[in-house]
């Protein structure tokens, strides 16, 4: 339901649906992924607040203004701890989160976001992990180095989620490609006045991006709309040339195809902002369309498909053999403390 949506707000040749009953099932589908705020906001940026019922932007607004007062506060917490890592000399980048909202969307609350997430490099994990405890991020959740982050968490006054840090030094789990996270900070710049936080260049936050949604089986529209936006912001900035270079050199190949093939199945307008040089498939591997909304609406083809991006879309053996070894462990981790907690 929400995809005719999406396509309306980026295919300048669509247009939106006039059905009324639409939009109310279209409200169920953005509170269900949380994409409130990307919506209402490419709304008013094209200015076309009227092309929409008034229930269906009042209740847009609603969301988009509690993202904002949200995300200026996970603003004000990431300050805090960006400055704390400049002032240990402890090199950082933050992904996504609300610094990705302001540079590709053009507004702090133009996509929301829940915690904070910065890459580290891997030697510097312990000093970051003492830094981020100094400010009061002392709840540990259970981690381990195969994987690629480490998070921690403080209680928030009033509310009942806390607030949490991951810190990331990989955007893969160990084992399962051959990226080289050196040539991401090769290429990234000092932010604002700082001198060790840094940010992702374009190119390497589209790669980030598009692995970040693979990762999550690209199973909500957000991973869509980031992949969309870079795009519609700073396509010349992205070579897709050295982008499949890149790929088969990190063996992230055919991860990378299959995420991008699936965002221009459902997006064709994007071979006229960026020509992708690959074939388009006819049909997607994955029905997205009310995809992923509880175990009731999940069909044999979207486990099939989910499946094979968790242990067999990888460009070696040996890869989707680490990926299931690390699956095992995880699943024998879960039921060990399962069993634990009875005694």
């Amino acid at each position: 339901m929400i995809i005719p949506l999406i396509q309306a707000l980026y295919d300048p040749r669509a247009s939106f649906p006039q059905d009324v009953t639409f939009y109310e099932k279209a409200l169920e589908d953005i509170a269900y992924f949380g994409v409130a705020s990307q919506v209402y906001f490419l709304i008013q940026q094209q200015g076309r607040g009227s092309q929409v019922p008034l229930f269906f932007q009042e209740r847009l607004k609603q969301d988009y203004d509690e993202t904002l007062y949200l995300n200026l506060f996970i603003k004000n917490q990431t300050d805090r701890l960006l400055k704390k890592f400049e002032e240990l000399a402890i090199c950082v980048i933050p992904l996504k989160g609300v610094y990705f909202a302001e540079k590709y969307f053009g507004h702090l609350g133009a996509r929301g976001t829940t915690d904070i997430d910065v890459l580290v490099q891997k030697h510097d994990l312990e000093r970051a992990i003492q830094c981020v405890k100094s400010l009061g991020y002392t709840i540990e959740q259970d981690c381990t180095t195969s994987h690629f982050h480490w998070s921690l968490s403080k209680p928030l006054p009033y509310c009942s989620v806390p607030l949490t840090v991951e810190l990331h030094w990989d955007f893969l789990i160990e084992k399962t490609s051959n990226l080289n996270m050196d040539e991401f900070w090769g290429e990234a710049l000092p932010m604002a006045s700082f001198q060790y936080v840094k940010e992702l260049s374009v190119y390497h936050s589209f790669y980030m991006i598009c692995l970040h949604g693979w990762s999550h089986y690209m199973n909500s529209p957000k991973y869509f709309i980031d992949i969309i936006q870079i795009l519609h912001a700073r396509r010349d900035q992205i070579d897709f040339n050295r982008l499949l270079e890149d790929a088969a050199t990190h063996k992230t190949l055919r991860r990378m195809i299959r995420t991008l093939l699936i965002v221009y199945r459902y997006f064709p307008h994007l071979s006229e902002i960026k020509e992708l040089p690959l074939p388009l498939p006819l049909q997607s591997k994955i029905n997205f369309e009310g995809a992923y909304r509880g175990s009731k609406s999940r069909n044999i083809k979207q486990f099939v498909s989910k499946v094979y991006d968790k242990f067999f879309n990888f460009d070696s053996l040996g890869h989707s053999w680490a990926a299931l070894v690390q699956f095992v462990c995880n699943l024998g981790k879960m039921m060990f403390s399962s069993e634990m907690k009875k005694f």
